[in-house]
């Protein structure tokens, strides 16, 4: 029995000491690291004993321990050394009752550097140990600018929380939204049961995505791990067995490859991609069916939403313009909760392209995206990037320069007033086109920024207070709560006089994406790119997006809209051009530079001549959140606040 075990573990040594030689990186030293990079730490803080999470055990403390290991912990010295002899005696007392004496290490940056107990972490990496226990000291670096740097510190405020170690991020935000993603508050720590669970799914999903395949280009498992939870919630993962589990994993293989907060790829306009057209339609459909079966999702009504309303106006554009072509349904109160059993009803009821017209709809069309690749779905929302379904939005901004060229003309007092309700993308872009358009005819406007979602807030307050009477409001009317404090309009003398107004044209947003699906440019308009998504951003050139004028307006501020309006529809002029300042200082030096459509999508300070702020979640009311969790500044890089 014992020569047996002792020529095992010989045999097991010069096995791993061939693999640790042909290692051509040497092990990790932390001193080295520490010194020759001239970083600054800031102190020390004991963790205690804790499970190390072995993958995360990079090297050691010193250099003079280093020597015998190569990159991996694989054993690199004779196996007539010494060294080796002990190596054994250690694999074979592992074998026979384990290795129980936990190790000491630093932890740097969420990596780990063994001070002592090296062969012991040497022998159970090579035998397989998932985590090693040891009595850890994290030593602290100094707060930089640098990325990796920040996220870590992400790391140590979620840790406080979670005592959970064995994640890594590759994008800010990222423990956060972990924190929002398993149901727990931004501050509420977890318990035993709640990291018993969560190691069991993260277990879980390690060993089935590993055994998928790749990791998507640049990104972590965890990375991925964090996509999975966007599109199925925690509570119910939790629940699914191992083989349920692993199909879903198997399903959404597409979407976790994208990175975490990547951009989707714009497509601007219809005609993008459109050279190659064929017409599939009927190799698609039946021909004793309508062409196209359509249903629209809606959040709201169209009798209590102005939202709801005009995606309703298109709808029915596209009814009249098609005709027999195809057929359309509404379906209507859809909930985050509820919309994927609507979706479901809607493709049960023959429907075979669905749009869902609103942010919060998102999560529950991608899930059911992922369980009916046959059925074309699309969510109206804005920098959101995804594999199953595409995204769509129309370009605000262009007409929100126009409107404040009209209020800078106007204004006697050089003060304007903008209501915006959601600090979502595309609103930020929206508000400081508004300002540049205004400070363009009026260099001296200051336009006082208000958000009607604060909770306890009049924001009419501060119109009142500044003596504002050209207010950029709501952009659409409620059929049921019909008033005339819409656009811009003028409220210095009792009552509105509306003075100009930005459309939303659905239908024909609508109209032309449907002939893209008919004349088969859809298929062209796919994203080689496996780690982004597709929106479709279509502005005043696609007729998605127009301003309309009053006869209250002065004929030669009507002249010049026309004029903006044309050179902006022709793509001779961006609103996002030139020198940019915001509150903060410069944000663009050159003369002759635009601003990209990603820049402007992802846009997150606020122009110089606004007065007003970024409000952070916490300051909006509840019926806000939804929209602003998914769309908002904060949602993937944690912007908002106080400018």
């Amino acid at each position: 029995m014992s020569l047996r075990l002792s020529a095992e573990p010989y045999t097991e040594y010069v096995k791993y000491m061939r693999l640790g030689k042909k290692e051509k990186e040497e092990i990790e030293i932390l001193d080295d690291i520490i010194n020759e990079n001239h970083i600054t730490t800031v102190g020390e803080m004991s963790l205690g004993l804790v499970q190390i999470p072995a993958a995360q055990i990079v090297g050691t403390k010193t250099a003079a321990r280093g020597i015998s290991f190569s990159k991996s912990f694989y054993p690199i010295l004779s196996e007539k050394s010494e060294f080796a002899q002990k190596w054994i005696s250690l694999y074979s007392s592992h074998m026979e009752e384990g290795i129980r004496e936990p190790i000491k290490a630093y932890e740097f940056m969420n990596k780990f550097y063994v001070e002592e107990g090296n062969k012991r972490v040497s022998v159970l990496k090579c035998v397989g140990a998932v985590s090693i226990p040891g009595t850890v000291i994290r030593i602290l670096p100094a707060r930089t600018d640098d990325k990796e740097n920040r996220i870590y510190y992400e790391f140590i405020d979620f840790y406080r929380l979670s005592k959970i170690n064995d994640l890594c991020f590759s994008e800010e935000g990222s423990y956060a939204r972990l924190q929002r993603l398993v149901g727990k508050r931004p501050d509420e720590k977890w318990n035993d049961d709640d990291r018993m669970n969560f190691h069991s799914l993260h277990l879980k999903f390690k060993t089935f995505y590993k055994d998928k395949g790749k990791i998507h280009s640049g990104g972590t498992v965890d990375d991925a791990l964090l996509t999975f939870l966007r599109v199925y919630d925690y509570s119910e993962l939790l629940n699914l067995s191992a083989s349920e589990f692993k199909k879903k994993i198997l399903k959404s293989r597409e979407e976790l490859k994208l990175r975490e907060g990547s951009i989707p790829e714009l497509n601007m306009s219809p005609e993008e991609n459109a050279s190659k057209v064929i017409n599939i339609l009927a190799s698609l459909l039946p021909m004793s069916s309508p062409k196209l079966n359509i249903a629209f999702i809606h959040e709201k009504t169209a009798e209590t939403s102005a939202w709801t309303y005009a995606h309703e106006l298109g709808r029915l554009h596209l009814q009249k313009t098609f005709a027999d072509e195809i057929h359309t349904s509404s379906y209507e109160e859809a909930t985050e909760e509820n919309v994927s059993q609507m979706i479901e009803q809607s493709i049960a009821d023959g429907n075979n392209l669905i749009f869902t017209t609103s942010p919060p709809l998102l999560k529950g069309s991608l899930k059911s995206a992922i369980e009916h690749p046959e059925v074309k779905i699309l969510n109206c929302s804005l920098n959101t990037s995804h594999k199953y379904i595409r995204t769509y939005y129309a370009r605000m901004y262009e007409a929100k320069f126009l409107m404040g060229a009209i209020a800078g003309a106007l204004t006697e007092n050089d003060r304007v007033g903008y209501l915006a309700d959601y600090p979502i993308y595309g609103m930020t872009a929206n508000i400081n086109a508004f300002a540049l358009g205004a400070k363009m005819v009026n260099p001296r406007t200051k336009v006082y920024l208000e958000w009607t979602k604060l909770k306890g807030h009049d924001p009419f307050e501060t119109f009142r207070s500044h003596e504002i009477s050209y207010i950029s409001g709501r952009d659409m009317i409620t059929p049921k709560l019909a008033s005339r404090y819409f656009g811009l309009y003028w409220d210095g003398g009792g009552y509105p006089i509306n003075l100009a107004m930005p459309v939303w044209h659905w239908g024909k947003f609508y109209e032309q994406m449907i002939r893209k699906v008919m004349k088969g440019s859809w298929k062209e308009d796919e994203v080689s790119d496996a780690t982004r998504g597709l929106n479709y951003w279509w502005g005043m050139s696609a007729g998605a997006i127009e301003v309309i004028c009053s006869k209250h307006l002065p004929i030669g501020t009507t002249r010049l809209i026309e004029l903006l309006k044309n050179t902006i529809s022709s793509g001779n002029f961006n609103p996002f051009a030139g020198v940019l300042y915001s509150q903060k200082g410069i944000v663009q030096k050159d003369m002759t530079r635009e601003f990209s459509p990603e820049e402007i999508v992802t846009m997150d300070w606020l122009a110089e001549n606004v007065i007003g702020y970024i409000p952070e979640m916490e300051e909006l009311v509840d019926q806000a959140k939804p929209v602003v969790s998914t769309q908002g500044l904060g949602a993937k890089q944690g912007l908002g606040g106080r400018a």
